[in-house]
């Protein structure tokens, strides 16, 4: 939202300047994100009449004008101007000798033989605008010799507000006034309303079909208008400085009432109407040509202004660029109406264009303003562009009701942490404009019409604490005793988790839960992931049910920016669908290693991170629980290099490498390692337990066995450990070997085995029969044979 200072003070004048004001609205809860002053600084320009203009003799493109500037000294001023537009007769700016402009200094000079003293000035070179095709030529009636600055009322500032969403009642001027007004405890001077006076009989039927849609419609028929009638210069300033272009007179008189009072407003080409007005919604394969050339496929929950055989306008978002008021047009339709925001609501997103009329229907406006905005905008129709105004034509049907809510003063003091006693409260419930009464301790409190965001006792208690001010209300302490949480002894904290990966050299990265259709087909084979209604980007249109497809993306990002090596993790939120109607979400932890092993250095061969690499940064990860890694298949990798990841006996997520064929598709030059798992199941903590260190010595033996090449080693431990004897302490593999001597489809695997007692010495007896019962549960379970 985007207005005048001028405008704004017009209204309401409270004694502070612009500074000020800027910071009392921001601390009310009306945020000014920027002020801008229209012009920049310059002076001694003054109003100016070309009295004739003679071609110059030695240049094409100059003009010898001979100018009045209404000075005693020096009234006739000799100027050679460039400009396409000057003539005799127009009134410009004109910058005297001595005037300083953004950039530089007019002095007298001479310009291809010819003396010129000042220069007529354009929007552009006066810092008023930023383009320009000529002079800045001024309405007739300009005074010759008034000063520029002050004619043109350039002593301004643009304020624009960043408002939420429910405060609807502050995008118009009006609405602002009501504020400052309340804020700084201002008189404030409304809007003078001047109800226009019947002068013609001709009406239009309306028949409005959906009422719960459109529980207001007002209009009414101006005849005989002159739309030639030039835009006053101050309503073409105030549209200009709030961000809106002049188009012509009717057009400009509903946006600038528009943007005074908060009501939208549309004015129909009264020739293009066939038969009466209809409020409906839209039928089947129905199309509309908005004003803004885009052509659209009307749906059922659309709400259309259409007569009695073709939609004129798409209701309360654009008019119909069929119906709408251009050059000839003498007749006109004016609509002022009322439209339920939740009919509005979510619509020009879908179309994939905003509009001013949109922005505030969704929102809410003031219904009980629907009529006399009419009148407002019909009275200034009749002043700038004459014609005769028609009967107003009003369907009303049930609209919002208001309600009073109870506002407590204890609760006041309890929810605000300051005592504000019934005089006061009652004073700032005055200044709001909100109907009240109080008794015992209570307050039964009515917003007006235009604040749809009032619904509870807190929004009120809001309200009193905003007008008190926030800046205002004291500073409490808590007096509670405060200590450290204990760490607990079963759980390790996200923040340990990430600490442990930063530890490992990885980067945390933040990715939207949003993400790529594509990337779900890819990376998860999904080609029915959860879609978002409303998503906010076409890349950005289903939720995510992996990590990888984001941090695939960060890859992407550091390798186009040069960077040889990359290690990253993501800490999120996945979701999966259990059925048609729901999901699930679960929190989980990925990383992804590319590139060098390490930083290049001269003490280390340089080489590429593998497989193992980032296995040994899970197992660090896990943080010494018994996981292990079987062999599996998955979209997103390998499926050679690849594997599950199980703790006691259950899938906790899986390491590999990213495919070749995604490799080649991201562009990526070098193997990319990638794991997943449920950060869930890295949470628990294995508590430590006591054990008595042997006083005697360990024996060691091992056993070298051979077996089929597709039993895995992990699998003969995990057999070993059920079934070991009490004196073995420990059983690891120490070699592998496959090769010369050794059938192809065979391996043969070495085993270190330690026994020890805490009691006594072993027997060789003792070693020997715990070393044979391993031997034989491999030989039987597994058909292992001795290797010689």
């Amino acid at each position: 939202m985007k207005f005048s200072e001028i405008w704004l003070r017009s209204f309401v004048n409270p004694p502070c300047s612009s500074a000020e004001l800027a910071h009392t609205l921001t601390m009310a809860g009306i945020e000014v994100e920027n002020v801008e002053p229209v012009a920049s600084a310059f002076k001694n320009v003054v109003v100016a009449e070309v009295l004739s203009v003679e071609k110059h003799p030695t240049a094409d493109r100059l003009s010898v004008c001979n100018v009045k500037t209404g000075k005693l000294d020096n009234d006739l001023l000799q100027i050679v101007c460039g400009a396409p537009n000057v003539s005799a007769g127009v009134k410009v700016p004109c910058a005297l000798i001595g005037a300083t402009l953004p950039g530089f200094v007019i002095k007298k000079t001479r310009l291809r033989g010819i003396d010129s003293s000042g220069m007529l000035c354009s929007a552009k070179e006066l810092g008023i605008s930023e383009v320009s095709d000529g002079l800045l030529l001024l309405p007739n009636d300009a005074p010759v010799g008034t000063d520029f600055r002050s004619y043109y009322e350039l002593e301004d500032g643009v304020f624009t507000l960043s408002l939420t969403p429910n405060r609807a009642d502050c995008l118009s001027v009006q609405g602002i006034a009501r504020e400052v007004s309340a804020i700084t405890d201002t008189a404030l001077h409304p809007l003078a309303l001047e109800f226009v006076s019947n002068e013609i009989d001709d009406t239009l039927n309306v028949h409005v079909t959906t009422p719960d849609a459109c529980p207001l419609y007002c209009g009414r028929i101006l005849r005989n208008i002159n739309l030639n009638a030039a835009t006053p210069l101050w309503m073409a300033q105030r549209l200009e400085r709030s961000g809106l272009r002049s188009i012509n007179s009717v057009v400009d008189i509903t946006n600038y009432v528009m943007l005074e009072t908060g009501q939208p407003l549309h004015a129909f080409n009264l020739a293009k109407i066939a038969g009466s007005i209809r409020v409906r919604f839209a039928l089947p394969q129905e199309k509309i040509q908005l004003l803004n050339g885009n052509q659209i496929d009307l749906t059922p929950e659309m709400l259309l202004i259409s007569d009695e055989h073709k939609p004129l306008a798409l209701a309360g978002i654009m008019g119909g660029l069929e119906s709408g008021v251009t050059h000839g047009t003498t007749d006109i339709f004016l609509e002022s109406a009322f439209f339920s925001p939740n009919v509005i609501s979510g619509k020009s997103f879908h179309l994939g264009f905003s509009s001013d009329s949109a922005y505030r229907f969704e929102r809410g406006v003031d219904f009980s303003a629907t009529r006399s905005v009419l009148e407002r905008a019909s009275y200034l129709i009749r002043n700038i562009c004459g014609g005769q105004a028609g009967t107003v034509i009003e369907m009303k049907h049930e609209l919002p009701q208001r309600s009073s809510v109870d506002v407590r003063i204890e609760r006041i003091k309890r929810m605000l942490g300051i005592d504000i006693n019934k005089e006061q409260i009652a004073n700032y419930f005055k200044r709001l404009g909100f109907k009240f009464s109080e008794e015992d301790g209570r307050f039964s409190v009515m917003s007006p019409t235009y604040r749809f965001d009032l619904t509870i006792e807190e929004d009120f208690i809001e309200e009193l604490a905003r007008i008190y001010g926030y800046d205002h209300i004291p500073t409490h302490y808590p007096h509670a005793s405060m200590a450290m949480l204990s760490a607990s002894e079963t759980q390790y904290s996200t923040i340990e988790i990430k600490k442990t990966l930063i530890d490992r050299d990885y980067q945390e990265v933040i990715n939207y839960a949003f993400v790529d259709a594509d990337w779900e087909a890819d990376f998860t084979d999904n080609h029915k992931p959860i879609a978002l209604l409303n998503p906010i980007a076409s890349q950005m249109s289903v939720m995510r049910s992996t990590l990888i497809g984001g941090l695939i993306s960060n890859l992407q990002f550091n390798l186009n920016r040069k960077q040889v090596r990359v290690r990253l993790f993501e800490i999120g939120c996945c979701f999966i669908r259990e059925n048609e109607n729901d999901c699930k979400q679960i929190e989980k932890i990925a990383g992804l290693s590319h590139g060098d092993f390490s930083f290049e250095q001269w003490g280390m061969p340089a080489r590429n991170i593998d497989f193992y690499d980032i296995k040994a940064d899970v197992e660090v990860l896990c943080r010494g629980k018994p996981i292990n890694f079987e062999k599996f298949f998955h979209p997103a990798l390998h499926p050679g290099k690849s594997a599950e990841i199980y703790y006691e006996g259950k899938i906790i997520g899986w390491i590999g490498e990213l495919h070749p064929r995604w490799q080649k598709k991201y562009g990526l030059q070098k193997n990319t390692i990638l794991f997943e798992l449920d950060l869930d199941s890295l949470k628990p903590k294995l508590l430590p337990f006591v054990k008595e260190i042997s006083k005697f010595p360990p024996v060691r033996r091992d056993i070298a066995i051979i077996v089929d090449n597709d039993v895995s080693a992990h699998s003969l431990l995990s057999c070993m450990q059920v079934v070991k004897s009490q004196i073995i302490s420990d059983i690891s593999l120490f070699d592998i070997y496959r090769g010369k001597g050794m059938e192809s489809n065979k391996k043969s695997l070495a085993f270190r085995v330690l026994l020890q007692d805490t009691e006594k010495t072993l027997t060789d007896e003792q070693v020997e029969f715990a070393v044979t019962s391993l031997i034989k549960i491999l030989k039987n379970k597994f058909g292992a044979e001795l290797r010689n």
